[in-house]
């Protein structure tokens, strides 16, 4: 029998603090596990215990599986987080149905990031871009010109026709814009007016030839440039693009007896 003076007595209980603590341990231990065992990962990012640092720490593995990241989707706990959320699209192995939806909550600049980065899945840019784009309507000046100079090729073209003139000058000079974008915006239908005025005068799209063509279609042209495009075609050339082009009759009519006159006088020369 036991001393009387011990008995009611409990043994010592391990405080509360260290019982976190060892929580906190044993998850550290298990992010960091081989990705061969694939249930401590999915135990560890499923786990209620689970902070956000851990979690970024955890998705900062490339080779993470995407059972893992899917689980890791479902911890509402640091799911709330959005370094976590944008850590999660971001992944390489992050399943479609997970990051599709998270896209959606994301903020333009976060979008922006997205659509940027290398690693993401192709379809995973295309949808940060969509959402950017239809976010146009509602979004301030600031944002566009900081998107305008440093978003995707395709969010800088969507720029092109923006009334802002300040808008459109940082879209063309985007360094991702590439010269089929631009082509495409001075073709579109509906297009803005000033595009034509701007890409007329920039030192890096008004020399090239293909959008100086362009440039020729377009209803909104001027024509001092238009007399200045026309002088890299030849008339045969020139007719063609006139084939298909909203510039006025009278502008497309002045400028081939022009390219008429120059080639007469070449020949007779």
């Amino acid at each position: 029998m036991g001393d009387d003076s011990t008995r009611g007595i409990r043994p010592p209980q391990p405080s509360r603090r260290a019982i976190v603590v060892d929580s906190a341990a044993q998850l550290e231990e298990k992010i960091h596990r081989p990705v061969s065992d694939v249930d401590s990962l999915r135990s560890a990012a499923s786990h209620s215990s689970l902070t956000e640092e851990l979690a970024l720490t955890m998705v900062e593995r490339r080779e993470l599986p995407s059972a893992v990241l899917d689980d890791l989707s479902k911890n509402g706990r640091v799911m709330k987080y959005r370094k976590v959320r944008i850590a999660v699209v971001q992944h390489p192995h992050t399943p479609r149905h997970v990051s599709l939806p998270i896209i959606r909550r994301l903020y333009t600049f976060e979008l922006m990031s997205v659509a940027l980065l290398p690693a993401v899945a192709a379809d995973v840019k295309i949808a940060a871009e969509e959402a950017l784009l239809s976010r146009f309507g509602t979004i301030s000046a600031g944002e566009k010109l900081t998107l305008g100079k440093q978003a995707s090729a395709r969010v800088a073209a969507g720029l092109l026709n923006d009334p802002d003139k300040r808008v459109v000058e940082a879209a063309l000079d985007n360094p991702y814009l590439t010269e089929q974008w631009v082509i495409r915006a001075l073709l579109k239908k509906d297009g803005s007016p000033i595009l034509p005025l701007h890409v007329s005068k920039h030192q890096k799209w008004s020399v090239r030839k293909d959008v100086r063509a362009a440039l020729l279609r377009n209803e909104f042209t001027a024509l001092a440039h238009a007399i200045e495009f026309s002088e890299s075609f030849s008339l045969a050339a020139l007719k063609e693009i006139f084939y298909q082009s909203a510039l006025p009759e009278k502008i497309q009519e002045y400028l081939i007896n022009v390219v008429e006159q120059r080639e007469a006088k070449r020949r007779g020369q």
